[in-house]
């Protein structure tokens, strides 16, 4: 058994890829019989972050961090994002000497570089310097890994993601019946997801929005032709896909794409850009198809074949996952 520490400034009750996927893999190693541990904003007093108020972000936490990480007393210590917390455990970490590990999940500089303006190479500046102490950058994919090379990086890992394919099937009963064809969206409605991208395509039928996030009432009044569903969850969550007939990925910015799975496993081809995450989530995928003109790749995933989709979901598991991630772990 092995003792491990997980810091994450994105916990629960956020809903998204970052959160699923520490979730799943914490249960799988709890079922493996290691003891883990996670420090989150929770624990500590927070301000909402002004951009999207659903994330908390914690306010002076390194003093109340030290004293969490010695009474837990871990063997292996592992840094999930770049936020206060994240840093306040990076400078403890590096005050003692121990050695970490940490993962890099979305392209916050791009992000920034978008909403802010902030020079891209600022932002990668700034990542550079939060992870370049790690003794593994854990990334999701291999293209990320080659574009992070090719700026410098040179400690990152790969750690794919996984997917629950029992909970999403193609039996369950969709949750909606809208006209035909019905084009889904499931994440974030945010900025950063660039939904408008989807929204503004002129296409016949239905587009579909599951999920909640700061655009979320905008987006509603200046789009009152698509149907806003709020946030779902398990089965429901399932039902909703099972709504669509294809799944569209309008970000640019994420470095996997965890909802692109999860809507193969319910047999929704998908439609996407061509960039990082997408490129390697659908590579060898006939079901999943990209374009820089987001509108053809709809047209071509609709023509799609949904057996393709659900069997390419069935490569991906979380046991893999879980494993490759403790594998990437190492001792303080």
């Amino acid at each position: 058994m092995t003792k491990i520490l997980i810091v994450t400034d994105a916990w629960e009750p956020q809903v998204n890829g970052v959160v699923t996927t520490l979730l799943t893999v914490i249960k799988h190693l709890q079922e493996k019989g290691h003891s883990v541990e996670v420090i989150s904003p929770d624990m500590f007093t927070t301000v909402p972050l002004p951009v999207y108020p659903e994330i908390k972000l914690a306010v002076f936490p390194k003093r109340k961090m030290a004293r969490l990480i010695d009474a837990f007393a871990p063997e292996k210590i592992h840094i999930a994002t770049e936020g206060p917390l994240g840093w306040a455990a990076r400078a403890i970490c590096l005050k003692k000497g121990w050695r970490f590990s940490t993962s890099y999940h979305t392209k916050f500089p791009e992000f920034a570089n978008e909403t802010a303006r902030i020079p891209l190479r600022l932002g990668y500046f700034v990542v550079k310097h939060f992870h370049r102490k790690s003794s593994a950058m854990m990334v999701a994919t291999k293209s990320l890994d080659d574009d992070l090379r090719e700026r410098g990086f040179t400690n990152t890992v790969t750690w794919t993601r996984g997917v629950d394919t029992e909970l999403f099937n193609c039996q369950s009963k969709p949750a909606l019946k809208l006209e035909k064809p019905v084009m889904v969206y499931v994440g974030r409605v945010s900025v950063e997801k660039n939904i408008e991208g989807f929204l503004n395509l002129d296409l016949p039928g239905s587009k579909l929005v599951v999920g909640g996030g700061p655009q979320l009432k905008k987006l509603q009044r200046n789009y009152p032709n698509v149907t806003f569903t709020g946030p779902k969850f398990g089965e429901e969550l399932a039902a909703h896909y099972r709504s669509g007939d294809i799944f569209v990925f309008p970000s640019q910015t994420d470095t996997f794409g965890l909802v692109m799975l999860e809507a193969m496993a319910c047999g929704l081809p998908v439609a996407a850009y061509p960039v990082t995450g997408p490129l390697d989530v659908l590579a060898e995928c006939t079901a999943g198809k990209m374009d820089w003109d987001l509108a053809k790749a709809v047209k071509q995933a609709l023509k799609a074949d949904q057996k393709a989709a659900r069997d390419h979901a069935l490569k991906f598991s979380w046991s893999s996952c879980s494993d490759t991630f403790l594998s990437n772990l190492t001792p303080l």
